[in-house]
């Protein structure tokens, strides 16, 4: 699956200050990520806010994207949840036209053991009309996909083409990369390590704060795939500050206030999430004047 390597933007759900979709900043940041030359883009995963999304905002906001985007970019739409039976019905009757690819989060909260994690990633295997790419993030759900679970999922169903991994665990991670099959994509989703995890034989990164400074990082992913791991490192350097702040308060209340800044959004979060502290903004505001 060509399309997924190199840098996928994990998209914000960007809000008008009456709290609606502003689907301006939606064509606009699309159009930045089109020049940019991003590889693909995450529509409705945890950086887009999609649990404080009505049903119906969710296929609006599908819809217009893919409106928006007209085949020049692949798009991953991130559909999960911790009730199976509710999950097969949704990827079952979710319009998924003009997507090539879902993104499925560990179930959270219900903890599931690994039998049950297999289990539930079976069930929409056996369904989804397209290919899935597991995510693992138990910072956030509370569980962690286990690499023999992983393995024996990819073995088991050629629909699970992939995982993003958001342990941010290499020692984990490259036990994985070292026994997965050469078309299975092990895809970055922490932005502090996703070079390193490109360079230890990962597919690229679905990152954060590409969606605010996507031509340096796709740059950075880029020179790291092609082992120009020098100028690579230079790159990250000069992130790393960036990287750091954006996650302080949470994500993506970094991230909204970064790309406000940039005028590129509005910095609007629905609750429970907050807008960035005064202190934190102007943190951002001097690292983007060191760029």
């Amino acid at each position: 699956m060509k399309e997924f390597r190199g840098t996928g933007v994990a998209m914000i759900t960007p809000f008008t200050n009456a709290g609606e979709i502003d689907f301006i900043a939606i064509e606009n940041l699309i159009e930045g990520y089109v020049t940019a030359q991003v590889n693909y883009l995450v529509v409705m995963g945890t950086t887009a806010e999609t649990v404080t999304l009505s049903k119906e905002e969710k296929k609006q906001l599908a819809a217009q994207i893919v409106a928006i985007n007209n085949g020049r970019l692949p798009l991953v739409i991130g559909l999960g949840s911790n009730n199976t039976r509710a999950l097969v019905d949704e990827i079952q009757t979710f319009n998924l036209t003009g997507f090539q690819a879902i993104l499925s989060v560990c179930p959270y909260y219900n903890k599931p053991n690994q039998e049950g994690i297999y289990q539930h990633f079976s069930a929409i295997a056996k369904v989804s009309p397209l290919p899935i790419i597991l995510y693992n993030v138990p910072a956030r759900t509370g569980s962690s996909i286990e690499n023999a679970t992983t393995l024996r999922l990819m073995k088991e169903f050629s629909t699970i083409i992939g995982i993003k991994d958001a342990r941010g665990d290499m020692g984990l991670a490259e036990e994985l990369i070292a026994q997965h099959s050469k078309d299975f994509l092990v895809i970055s989703g922490d932005d502090p390590t996703a070079l390193t995890l490109v360079n230890r034989g990962g597919a690229g990164v679905i990152s954060v704060l590409a969606g605010g400074l996507p031509v340096q990082f796709v740059k950075m992913i880029q020179l790291g795939l092609e082992n120009n791991l020098n100028d690579a490192q230079t790159i990250l350097q000069e992130l790393n500050p960036i990287i750091e702040l954006i996650f302080k308060e949470g994500n993506p209340t970094g991230l909204k206030a970064l790309m406000s800044l940039q005028h590129k959004c509005e910095n609007i979060l629905r609750l429970p999430l907050v807008p960035a502290s005064t202190q934190l903004k102007s943190q951002l505001s001097k690292s983007l004047d060191g760029l």
